[in-house]
């Protein structure tokens, strides 16, 4: 059976609220309430909405604070800010912050029903194209690489750019940061999107299979070769062949492959016929190839010829904006895989994922987020659960050095614990209590102490 769709009113006039509950409720939604951002915060972080009415004047946390956390938890909420303070500044602050719209009181109620109603559909249509996406496997578009950092746009322009050209392309980026997926964007995309894409990957093949893989063989080739084998490149005429870690061929395969992207012709491994190919060939590395050519361990010829486009992939860490777009889609994908409701995370979770650094890029967090949704008996992730598989890599702008507590007084001690522990919860005291076995009540007391210039 279908289920009505939620919204949360987020207003501190009651009697705007209850006149808002009516009509919405009039309209087939189920409707909650919250009279204030802090409110609004918190019920985001134990449930999904399917959208958030919300004022920006409140006399707590305003709409436009409550927008930026709310939108560190559940980005994909849509947000409709109201306002009786109309101006173009607040209007354009609140689009900017990820406000899906803007309207202003006293609301049109046709006005409201119209944004509701795109509102809704812009979302639902999101989760329908997530959806196809997700069943068309590898046959991955542009639109399919989630990410709102600049880096990422600017280089999905030229992905988009170069896609339709016939350039070799050289994607140079970490392990884990998705060049796979670029190469997937620039053959889909291209005009040899209905022909053949062949995967290879240089560095897990010795160098005598790698030749028979690339080039193919003839029975009798060499001992095992008991029948006529064709290899990638011709397996790929007419579409794209991507040659993932290419900086791991030897300097004997690099010749052969320079022979093959020069003279667009090869011969299989054991024969004489000089076979023709039409191949466009897109290569990746995650070493720079510069300073491989430098150490002479890459052909500076072999460079040059696979160089034409040159696309670097930004770490995950050089785009923390992307953290919480990224994590709340694998929670989603494993959520549905696992037959779980989980919903997002915690704002302390979310907190810790945007701060750690990701040495493993998009593939760790992947790999993060599906551990702890497999081990999580709740709705929203909490930093402890993902504290589980994340390595003691330092977060982002902390030291890796511990503070020494050896020479320091009992008191100083506790102090740096308390400040440490309520750091860590975001400022939630009631947490942060919880974590150091004191009541909050305690908790309270020793902050004012320590506001006050004592230990």
């Amino acid at each position: 059976m279908k289920t009505n769709q939620s919204i949360l009113i987020v207003d501190d006039d009651p009697a705007h609220r209850l006149m808002l509950k009516k009509l919405l409720g009039g309209w087939s939604f189920d409707v909650y309430e919250a009279d204030d951002g802090s409110m609004a915060i918190e019920k985001v972080s134990q449930r999904a909405f399917d959208l958030i009415l919300m004022d920006i004047r409140m006399l707590k946390v305003s709409g436009i604070e409550a927008l930026e956390q709310i939108k560190v938890i559940n980005p994909a909420i849509p947000v409709i800010i109201m306002t009786a303070y109309a101006s173009v500044e607040t209007a354009v602050n609140a689009l900017k912050k990820g406000a899906y719209d803007y309207l202003t009181k006293p609301l049109d109620f046709e006005e409201l029903k119209i944004a509701i109603g795109r509102a809704t559909e812009h979302s639902g249509l999101k989760k329908e194209n997530q959806y196809l996406r997700e069943r068309l496997g590898e046959r991955f578009d542009r639109q399919s690489i989630i990410s709102q950092s600049g880096a990422m746009l600017k280089l999905l322009e030229t992905v988009e750019q170069a896609a339709k050209t016939e350039a070799t392309i050289l994607i140079i980026g970490e392990s884990g940061t998705g060049k796979e997926m670029i190469a997937n964007a620039l053959h889909y995309n291209s005009n040899r999107k209905d022909a053949p894409f062949i995967k290879i990957n240089c560095a897990a093949l010795t160098e005598t299979l790698l030749e028979s893989e690339l080039f193919g063989h003839e029975k009798g080739a060499f001992t095992g070769a008991d029948r006529r084998k064709e290899g990638k490149f011709i397996q790929a005429n007419g579409g794209s062949l991507f040659l993932d870690e290419v900086s791991e061929m030897s300097a004997a395969m690099q010749v052969k492959l320079l022979r093959v992207l020069q003279e667009r012709e090869l011969t299989r491994v054991g024969g004489a016929e000089v076979i023709k190919i039409d191949v466009r060939v897109i290569a990746a590395s995650n070493k720079d190839l510069k300073k491989e050519m430098e150490q002479k361990r890459f052909r500076e010829d072999l460079f040059y010829r696979l160089n034409v486009v040159t696309l670097n992939v930004p770490p995950l860490r050089e785009r923390r904006e992307d953290v919480p777009l990224l994590a709340q889609h694998f929670v989603q994908l494993f959520a549905a895989k696992n037959s779980k409701s989980i919903k997002g995370f915690s704002p302390q979770a979310m907190e810790k994922l945007i701060k750690y650094n990701w040495p493993g890029n998009v593939r760790e967090l992947m790999n993060a987020v599906e551990r702890a949704v497999v081990l999580s008996r709740t709705k929203f992730l909490d930093a402890d659960e993902l504290s589980l598989m994340m390595t003691d890599s330092p977060l982002a702008g902390e030291s890796n050095k511990p503070y020494m507590t050896g020479n320091l007084p009992l008191d100083e001690v506790e102090k740096r614990s308390i400040l440490e522990a309520l750091d860590t919860c975001g400022g939630n005291k009631s947490e942060a209590a919880r974590r150091l076995g004191i009541t909050r009540k305690t908790l309270r007391k020793k902050l004012e102490r320590y506001q006050q210039g004592g230990c």
